[in-house]
């Protein structure tokens, strides 16, 4: 644990985000992205961001991600070759470098973790 001569960290709760979070319009007509936190104000070197994502078609990653399906489906693919029919539940990585392209049919939603800034998408 941390030395005595630590402050106590409270932590940050963030309410029905799901359900009333409408992540802002990144790209094209069909990607938001939207970050609701960060630990940049705690650990500005290594900061951790998270938020919701709506479809998206290829990304590059220029950090790495963590992501769960929420809603809907996605078809997710690689340069290597890699293809998921992603449902809810369904939980990915994408590491630094990999290009992702993302489709779906009707729409998806899902709730990511990147190792970057806050705003930095």
């Amino acid at each position: 644990m941390g030395s005595t001569t630590d402050s106590p960290k409270a932590f940050s709760y963030f309410k029905q985000q799901q359900q009333t979070f409408k992540p802002p319009l990144l790209a094209n007509e069909n990607a938001f992205l939207g970050d609701i936190a960060s630990s940049a104000k705690n650990n500005p070197d290594k900061p951790v961001s998270c938020g919701l994502y709506r479809l998206e078609k290829v990304y590059e990653y220029t950090y790495d991600e963590m992501k769960i399906i929420l809603e809907g489906h996605f078809d997710i693919s690689d340069e290597t070759g890699n293809k998921v029919h992603a449902e809810k539940g369904d939980v990915f990585y994408f590491p630094k470098g990999s290009k992702i392209t993302f489709t779906t049919e009707d729409y998806g939603l899902a709730f990511y973790t990147g190792q970057r800034a806050e705003g930095s998408g």
